[in-house]
């Protein structure tokens, strides 16, 4: 993956869908062109410093996720090869390849699907406090980063500005429907386990995550992104050890970073120093290398 990066798309000709924190989403019609650029969110404020290929990797990753897990539940993906693109396109080439996706337009359900199997970040402050985790009570003397006696599904709202919203499965009933809530609940607790499961013989303890979801033809499909170190929490297996935070193939060591300066998370975000966009960008890469290289 050639360094490179791309913070916004201006294809005049084209139908902006949306643009959120990391994508670019381009209405064709029946389908939507998704264009992954190299911005980082950190704290639900997108920094001025992007970081050389994430979008490319975040892609890649995606790919490789949505092909593994097609037989737990079909998703959006139609193609990534430029070259089948709609013909207009075409000239746009340069700035599609390698991280756009034609997908499927679909109806999204409005619920950030969270499944975690780790105790960590907000999950371990409730658990301090309540010794819950989004209302869910859990067993006493966990340490942080702990593994969970069982994986669990903290559901929350969907929110393009600001933060989501932590809810219970009786509002997601309410919300879309108690044989959808279920479907939505058993498939993201059955991706999480099937992907957890393969990523730990990769070295890759994948903390939590979560999945976004829409209706095409009748049918529920997976959307978006999927088990990225954007949409998930990834830790390497070789420096696990409960009882603090984890080293992480995420965006947390960017989070990390912003913590230690005088920044109140509130925008304009501080540029970001060359070494800790290289290191960012590198585990990015490192943690693509280790999912998909055999």
């Amino acid at each position: 993956m050639a360094n490179n990066i791309l913070l916004k798309t201006d294809f005049k000709d084209l139908k902006l869908f949306r643009r959120g924190k990391v994508r670019d989403v381009y209405d064709l019609g029946e389908h939507l062109l998704i264009v992954s650029t190299d911005r980082i969110s950190c704290f639900d404020v997108v920094l001025p410093s992007g970081i050389p290929d994430k979008g490319k990797v975040l892609t890649a990753i995606s790919v490789f996720w949505f092909d593994f897990i097609k037989n737990i539940i079909a998703h959006h993906l139609i193609c990534t090869e430029v070259g089948k693109y709609p013909q207009q396109l075409q000239k746009y080439r340069t700035q599609l390849e390698g991280r756009s996706m034609l997908v499927l337009k679909t109806k999204p359900l409005a619920v950030e699907c969270v499944v975690r199997g780790y105790l960590s970040g907000s999950g371990w402050k409730e658990y301090k406090d309540k010794q819950s985790v989004c209302g869910i009570n859990l067993p006493e003397g966990l340490k942080e980063s702990d593994k969970l006696p069982e994986v669990i599904f903290t559901p929350s709202t969907k929110a393009d500005v600001g933060h989501d919203q932590d809810i219970n499965q009786k509002y997601v009933e309410d919300l879309v429907g108690v044989e959808l809530a279920g479907q939505l609940k058993g498939v993201s607790i059955d991706i999480y386990k099937t992907a957890s499961s393969y990523a730990l013989q990769k070295g890759i303890i994948i903390a939590d995550t979560k999945f976004e979801f829409g209706i095409a033809n009748g049918k529920m499909i997976l959307i978006d992104e999927v088990l990225t170190p954007d949409s998930s929490r990834f830790w390497p297996l070789s420096g696990y050890r409960p009882g603090g935070p984890q080293p992480s193939f995420d965006k947390q060591f960017v989070r990390d970073y912003l913590e230690t300066l005088n920044w109140d998370k509130t925008p304009p975000a501080p540029e970001l120093p060359a070494d800790i966009i290289k290191k960012t960008s590198e585990k990015y890469r490192d943690a693509y290398q280790k999912l998909t290289v055999s």
